[in-house]
């Protein structure tokens, strides 16, 4: 039975040994976890791809500045069957009428349109790179807590197995002293009973453990096996509450991302202001002509016109669209209170978290170093006649009880640490000094912001 206890006792410490020592040999870690759901997480690269996405808006918006070329050209056969009334003369019309004309159109300004849409392209760009960074946390902290429950949830079928063998030993003792008169039946019974409560016990961990396996299998992408230890990540926090609540409202990925919003709403203003203002345009044609007439067989022509297009009054959309691009960004900037509040809000209760989640594995390693005692206590002095089979029961309990508490502390620690330095905005890979390339949205937005012409992505689709 002694053995028996040992080996619970290594299976519930199996989360401290991350802050004891090295990990084992071929051990799948944390960090490899985490490499492999920020390289593979089909929503993270989704999102990537919608990012490569809003960076078209940039080179659209620049379309602006450049000039509109168009050619056309014509190409037929004309028939003509004319009958005068006064001599009933007939004249006839056959002709092949062909041109070509280019035409250049080019906006010289436009109530500064164009700089105004290029800037809020360029911001909607920074915006859709904060919300990418946004989900790596997430995606990350995902991987973070999908891992320590798997940890979690396996140590507490172990402790849960090794409850029921030791129950079984017990079971078998109590009988043993049933047969030989030194227990009632009410003993067998309770023996009975609280080992049919451990293997339901058991059986619910098993149940918990494969919804948590299934849960690796979809946020980190391969079945779980030998994991090592997780440790926390409090190397990466601020010193202190403040400067965390600080650093979050400075750095956190949905504050910059909504103040970006903020700027793209205020732009927008500009743009719908914009149609308020004169647009000046100059066009250039040049064109030939073939047989568009009997008497003329060839027509060259060219020319350049510069227009200025004042608007005096469109129907009145203009104005709404410009109240109504005041009050998006009125809401929007209502909305970055909302997210800094919130996210000021989930610094403090994850720095809560864990400052208790230290105290509660403190607490829990007391508890289950008092109750080993007091279980090797109580099964003394139940073979000297001072304990019933009961107390043992309620003591063997109390024990298992007591390492399920600890390896949820220790599980609740790692996690809270990855929750602060989520809340904080610092969940990253180069923060974490993770061994895997960083994704870097602006190289794909280098290779089409001055692009002209061409239909191919980057990467040759």
């Amino acid at each position: 039975m002694h053995g028996v206890k040992l080996f619970t006792g290594a299976a519930v410490s199996v989360l401290l040994l991350a802050l004891a020592g090295p990990t084992p040999a071929l051990a799948d870690t944390i960090e490899a976890a985490l490499v492999r759901a920020y390289q593979n997480n089909p929503q993270l690269n989704a999102q990537r791809a919608q990012v490569r996405s809003t960076d078209e808006n940039v080179p659209q918006a620049l379309s602006g500045y450049r000039p509109k070329v168009n050619l056309t050209v014509t190409s037929g056969n004309s028939y003509q069957d004319i009958q005068t009334q006064q001599k009933g003369a007939i004249v006839t019309t056959d002709l092949q009428p062909n041109s070509a004309s280019l035409t250049v159109n080019q906006t010289l300004y436009n109530g500064n349109q164009t700089a105004n849409r290029t800037r809020t392209a360029e911001s909607q760009v920074s915006g859709s790179r904060e919300a990418l960074r946004s989900l790596d946390q997430s995606v990350l902290l995902s991987a973070a807590t999908t891992y320590m429950d798997y940890l979690r949830d396996a140590a507490t079928l172990e402790v849960q197995r090794s409850n029921v063998r030791v129950l079984e030993q017990t079971l078998k003792q109590t009988r043993d002293r049933f047969n030989v008169g030194e227990v009632t039946r009410t003993d067998v019974a309770q023996s009975e009973a609280q080992l049919a409560a451990g293997k339901t016990q058991a059986l619910t961990a098993e149940a918990n453990l494969n919804t948590t396996r299934a849960a690796f299998r979809r946020v980190i992408g391969n079945e779980p096996s030998n994991l090592a230890p997780g440790s926390p990540v409090d190397r990466f926090l601020p010193a202190t509450l403040a400067a965390a609540v600080e650093l979050g409202l400075v750095e956190h990925p949905d504050v910059t991302s909504t103040m970006y919003g903020v700027d793209v709403n205020f732009l927008q203003v500009k743009v719908a202001e914009g149609a308020l203002l004169p647009t000046v345009s100059v066009q250039a044609t040049v064109s030939t002509a073939y047989q568009q007439t009997f008497s003329v067989f060839r027509t060259n022509t060219a020319s350049a016109i510069a227009t200025a297009s004042v608007p005096i009054f469109q129907g009145g959309a203009e104005y709404s669209l410009i109240r109504q691009s005041k009050e998006n960004l009125a809401q929007q900037r209502l909305n970055l209170e909302k997210i800094r509040d919130q996210v000021r809000a989930n610094v403090v209760q994850f720095w809560g978290s864990l400052q208790a989640g230290k105290a509660q594995v403190q607490s829990a390693q007391a508890q289950v170093t008092a109750s080993e005692i007091a279980l090797n206590g109580v099964r003394e002095e139940a073979k000297a006649g001072q304990r019933t089979t009961l107390d043992v029961l309620n003591a063997q309990q109390a024990l298992v009880n007591a390492r399920v508490a600890l390896v949820t502390a220790q599980h609740d620690r790692v996690v809270a640490s990855y929750n602060v330095l989520a809340a904080v905005g610092r969940l990253a890979p180069q923060v974490l000094g993770l061994a895997t390339t960083v994704y870097d949205p602006s190289v794909h937005y280098h290779q089409v912001r001055d692009s002209w012409i061409g239909v191919r992505t980057p990467d040759g689709r």
